[in-house]
């Protein structure tokens, strides 16, 4: 991978934004590269985005994103790593996943075809039932966009690869939205026309299976490029509070690992640190304190060897000075942990700091997850939304705003969902962050009588 590699193709992109066409544009990519790494795209979408003098936007680079996908078609280079094709690996339940929603697309095309049949009229009925299962199934595929921007996007951006992301969440919204127009005309009939049907599922259809596409040939190649076992074994713990779309992974994914803690813990520090000089060279072997000279080719080197300190630890029992009494480490995270909130805290630096653990995962109203922890708060939400994120910010930060509330029903969820977002003030009215609690208010709607105050068994 090359500056100057990267410098072409961002031409070759540039021309296509200011109207080159993309058949020529097409014709000079396949003239000047006979392979593209996924992570040139990337590297290639940064520079674009970041450049002001390109004038190309984020939105321009979304409204174009199908383009950009079909002109990298078979040209990115495959990525090959070990256990990707293991039943519990995440690359391997991902692909797993598109294949069953790929199934669930052609039996969706399948019942529209035979519906709008005239000798199936008696069995419109039945049919109208099996569309709506398989829509059903279709719309788990929420669930796959969901682990895609929760769990790969924090890791990718993590490692300086934020067009990506925020390109492809920007385009998931827009499937989520067709996949809506679809489900409100699947739910007429049989009142619309089959054909009015048909048409908003191929509009749906066409824009879904352009992220497939995207997802196996980019994002995947991206992210065997770069991410860690560590990073992949992390995906996949924190998969099932997500939840996954109509297939689950065969079986968990335990990579063979050497245990070097263990090993370490039965030798010794010092017997591990000489064991490891051992490997190296069996002349040298020396105590703590100690230091060695090597002679090498390229000259002479000094090791070693002095063990990590090891950090007190601290004292989640011993009782802490709080504004109004006593608390513990222990005690204060299970208070937390108890209120009947969802509890956020966003510091003063927009970077997401902490949530509490009141309810399990798959419950809460917003979903949270480890992966957030220490991500900036724009990129913790969909493109379509930041405008809205940044307007709550402005207003408590500027101090026009104290709290900012809203609410909403979900019908779906039988829930009445009322959110504060509150500014973090110091005792000298230093701006500190923003709290964010989330309640289902659903409950107090469905008290009655003025007062209960009896013990109820």
């Amino acid at each position: 991978m090359t500056n100057n590699r990267i410098g072409i193709l961002k031409d070759i992109l540039l021309d296509l934004h200011h109207g080159a066409s993309p058949e020529t544009v097409q014709e000079r990519f396949d003239k000047t590269f006979k392979g593209v790494s996924a992570l040139e795209i990337s590297l290639m979408e940064h520079e674009l985005m970041s450049d002001e003098k390109s004038g190309v936007t984020f939105e321009d680079v979304m409204d174009l994103c199908d383009v950009h996908a079909n002109l990298f078609k078979n040209a990115v280079e495959e990525v090959e790593v070990a256990d990707a094709d293991h039943p519990g690996h995440p690359v391997y339940v991902f692909k797993q996943e598109n294949l069953a929603l790929r199934g669930a697309l052609l039996r969706i095309r399948r019942i529209l075809e035979n519906l709008d049949q005239p000798e199936n009229e008696d069995f419109q009925a039945d049919m109208i039932k099996g569309l709506k299962h398989q829509l059903a199934l279709l719309g788990q595929f929420q669930l796959h966009y969901q682990r895609k921007e929760d769990l790969f996007f924090p890791i990718m951006e993590a490692y300086g690869h934020d067009s990506p992301p925020r390109v492809m969440w920007g385009v998931d919204d827009e499937i989520r939205d067709l996949f809506k127009e679809l489900e409100s005309h699947v739910n007429l009939l049989p009142n619309v026309t089959v054909a009015s049907v048909s048409q908003s599922f191929e509009a749906f259809a066409h824009e879904f299976e352009e992220m497939i596409f995207k997802e196996e040939s980019i994002l995947l190649m991206i992210l065997l490029e770069i991410f860690t076992q560590d990073d992949w074994l992390k995906i996949a713990e924190e998969s099932d509070a997500i939840g996954y779309a109509i297939v689950r992974p065969e079986e968990k994914w335990l990579p063979k690992r050497e245990d070097f803690e263990k090993n370490s813990d039965q030798a010794g520090d010092q017997g591990a640190a000489e064991n490891l000089v051992d490997q190296t060279s069996s002349e040298y072997h020396f105590a703590e304190g100690q230091e060695q000279v090597i002679d090498t080719p390229a000259g002479q080197f000094k090791i070693s060897f002095t063990p990590k300190a090891r950090g007190e630890e601290i004292d989640r029992q011993a009782p802490q000075k709080f504004t109004n009494g006593y608390l513990s480490l222990e005690q204060a995270n299970l208070i937390l942990d108890h209120l009947p909130l969802e509890v956020t805290f966003v510091n003063k630096d927009d970077i997401f700091q902490y949530y509490n653990n009141s309810i399990p995962a798959q419950d809460m109203i917003f979903k949270r997850n480890p992966s957030q922890i220490g991500r900036h708060v724009e990129l913790c939400h969909p493109p379509k939304v930041l405008d809205k994120v940044k307007r709550v910010f402005e207003l408590l930060k500027s101090g026009h705003k104290d709290k900012v509330t809203m609410w909403f029903k979900s019908q779906k969820r039988g829930q009445f969902v009322y959110v504060t977002y509150a500014a973090v003030r110091d005792q000298a009215g230093q701006f500190q962050g923003v709290l964010e609690y989330v309640q289902d208010i659903q409950p107090f709607f469905n008290l009655e009588g003025d007062n209960q105050r009896d013990i109820i068994e």
